[in-house]
C-alpha cells in the first residue's frame, strides 16, 4: 500500500494526511460460513435421534419433538422413523391427564405434584393440548414459566403445545410426542388440557387416569360441568382447600361425591374419589399420588388397564387414517377449486347436499385412481 498522498504535496500548504493502515485480508469465508449457520439446528439420521433418546439426552428428545410437531414432509420422514425405533421402549409409564375450569390452578397444582413425583427418583413429562393455540397462534408457553420450579428440575421436562392446525392433528402430534418422551425414560406423563371442550374427550383418549380439577365457589360447583366429563374423571380434587376457602372446599367435596353416586358403575370397577388439597401449601397433593397409583395397581390387577391401551390405539389408527383422508380430500388439486361452486348450489337450494357431496367423492377417486 503507498503512504504518498498527493495532498502532502507542499503546494497544499497547512493540509496533511496520514499514512492509513495496512488493508486486512479478506474475510474467511469458512468463519462467514460458520457465523452464518451458528445456532441453526442440523438434521441427525433417524438412529442418532434414537440413540440420544434412549440415552436421556434431552437436548435431542425436544429436537426429536420439534420434527414431530412439523408438518414438512422430510421432517415428518425422519419423525417417522423415530417412531417406529422407540415404539418397543415405550408404554411404560403411567399417562395422566389434568383438566380443569380456567383459574382452578392447574399449574401450580400439576408443579406440586410433579415436584412431589420428581423428588422421589420419578421423572415427569408434561405436555398440553391447546386448541385454542390455531385460533390465537399462541401456546401455554406461559405455563412454563408459571411452573418456574418444574422447568428447572432435571428430571422434568415441559413442552408446551403444538399449534398443528386441528384438534386431531395436535392429539395425534401429542400422542406420537408421549412415546419419545416414554422412551427418553419419563415414568409419569402428565397431560393437561388448556381450554374447554372436545379437548377432554381427546386428552381422555391417551390416558391411563383422568383428573378433573375443581374450585369451591358459591355452592354452586355443579352448575356448568358437562355430565361428559364428570363420568370420564378416575378422581376429582377440589383445589385451593386453604385459609378461609377450607370450608368451602370440603363441602363441594361432598356436593361432588353425592353427584357421583348418581352415576352407573365404570368399566374399570373403580370408583372415583374425591379429595380436597392446597397445591400452593403443598398439602393433599401426596394423597393424589397415592389415589392415582391405587388405580394403577387395581387396573393391571383387573386387566382393564392393558385393555384400555389396546382401545386407544386402535382407536388412533382410525383416527389417523381419518384424518389423513380428509386433508387429501381438501387439498386435492380438482376439489378444492370446485367446493365454493358446489356450496354455493347448495345454498341455493340448487342441488342436494348428498348429490354434491357425492359428485364431489366422485371427482376425487377418479383424479386418484389416474395418478
Amino acid at each position: 500500500m503507498s503512504h504518498n498522498h498527493a495532498e502532502n504535496d507542499p503546494k497544499y500548504i497547512g493540509l496533511n494526511v496520514n499514512a492509513g493502515v495496512e488493508k486486512p485480508e479478506p474475510v474467511n469465508a469458512d468463519s462467514v460460513k460458520r457465523f452464518l449457520t451458528k445456532g441453526k439446528r442440523q438434521i441427525l439420521s433417524p438412529d442418532e435421534y434414537f440413540n440420544g433418546i434412549i440415552e436421556g439426552n434431552i437436548t435431542i428428545l425436544s429436537q426429536a419433538v420439534t420434527l414431530v410437531e412439523s408438518s414438512k414432509p422430510e421432517h415428518q420422514k425422519v419423525a417417522q422413523e423415530i417412531i417406529i425405533k422407540c415404539l418397543p421402549y415405550a408404554g411404560k409409564s403411567v399417562r395422566l391427564g389434568i383438566t380443569g375450569v380456567p383459574g382452578a390452578g392447574k399449574s401450580t397444582f400439576i408443579e406440586s405434584l410433579g415436584k412431589h413425583i420428581t423428588s422421589n427418583q420419578g421423572k415427569l413429562a408434561v405436555l398440553a393440548i391447546d386448541p385454542s393455540s390455531e385460533r390465537s397462534k399462541g401456546s401455554i408457553l406461559g405455563d412454563k414459566t408459571r411452573m418456574e420450579e418444574l422447568s428447572s428440575d432435571p428430571n422434568a421436562y415441559i413442552r408446551p403445545s403444538p399449534s398443528a392446525g386441528s384438534l386431531g392433528g395436535v392429539a395425534r402430534k401429542t400422542r406420537e410426542i408421549i412415546i419419545l418422551c416414554e422412551a427418553a425414560g419419563f415414568s409419569t406423563i402428565f397431560i393437561e388440557t388448556v381450554g374447554v371442550g372436545q379437548s377432554e374427550t381427546v386428552v381422555h383418549s391417551m390416558v391411563d387416569f383422568f383428573l378433573l380439577i375443581q374450585i369451591a365457589g358459591a355452592g354452586d360447583e355443579l352448575q356448568g360441568i358437562k355430565r361428559g366429563i364428570m363420568e370420564m374423571a378416575d378422581a376429582i380434587v377440589i383445589n385451593k382447600a386453604d385459609g378461609d376457602n377450607y370450608e368451602k372446599a370440603q363441602l363441594a367435596a361432598a356436593q361432588f361425591r353425592n353427584a357421583l353416586h348418581l352415576f352407573p358403575v365404570t368399566d374399570s370397577g373403580w370408583s372415583p374419589p374425591v379429595l380436597t388439597c392446597s397445591a400452593l401449601e403443598h398439602k393433599g397433593v401426596k394423597e393424589v399420588w397415592k389415589i392415582v397409583n391405587e388405580y394403577v395397581a387395581k387396573t393391571k390387577e383387573n386387566l382393564y388397564f392393558q385393555n384400555r391401551r389396546s382401545d386407544q390405539s386402535r382407536y388412533w389408527m382410525y383416527e389417523t387414517i381419518n384424518e389423513v383422508l380428509r386433508y387429501n380430500f381438501y387439498h386435492n388439486h380438482l376439489i378444492k377449486p370446485k367446493l365454493p361452486r358446489y356450496e354455493n348450489l347448495v345454498l341455493d337450494n340448487t342441488m342436494s347436499s348428498f348429490i354434491a357431496a357425492h359428485e364431489l367423492l366422485d371427482t376425487y377417486f377418479k383424479s386418484i385412481g389416474n395418478e
